[in-house]
């Protein structure tokens, strides 16, 4: 999913001591994509409480990363932010959303999912088939996300990326969600 190079800039950053957090009162470092086993990728994310215009201009350059990778979802640890927040893109519709929580579920299947930041792979996946989503947008608006199919399938995708958690830890589920 990700490009020769971008692998190899990636690979470049395994083992950094150092993981940005979102800060809006200062600049953060440019964001990179983070590749297993880069140890932010198993933290949990802090929420996040300051919406000012730099939490926008974040979403913006997320989305435009996903894109670049063509990827279909991003969540911050996979860029080196440890906040609570993801952007997704399906059939050209983007959702932006910061502290996400699962309210309600319900059904579920089973399917293949690849991950950008374990470019390659693919493990068959247990996930609900409808979620509630309550979060907050760009500018700290309460928001509700109502999703089945597959936009519920790569919301849970990335809030799991929140919990530190990567498609290679819930394979092969022995249960149902």
């Amino acid at each position: 999913m990700s490009s020769e190079e971008s692998d190899r800039e990636a690979s470049s950053d395994r083992g950094s001591a150092s993981f940005p957090r979102f800060s809006p009162k200062g600049r953060r470092p440019a964001l990179r994509m983070r590749i297993f086993p880069d140890s932010v990728l198993r933290r949990v994310c802090d929420p996040v409480d300051d919406f000012s215009s730099a939490l926008d201009d974040l979403f913006v350059e997320m989305t435009f990363m996903m894109n670049a990778h063509e990827g279909i979802g991003l969540a911050a640890p996979q860029v080196g932010v440890e906040q609570r927040l993801f952007v997704a893109k399906i059939s050209g519709a983007v959702i932006s959303i910061a502290n996400p929580v699962i309210r309600s579920h319900a059904g579920w299947d089973v399917l293949s999912e690849g991950c950008l930041s374990l470019p390659g792979q693919q493990f068959d996946i247990v996930r609900n088939t409808v979620i509630e989503v309550d979060g907050f947008d760009a500018r700290g608006r309460r928001c509700t996300h109502k999703v089945e199919g597959f936009w519920a399938r790569v919301m849970q995708h990335e809030i799991d990326h929140l919990n530190g958690v990567l498609i290679c830890d819930v394979a092969e589920n022995k249960g149902r969600p």
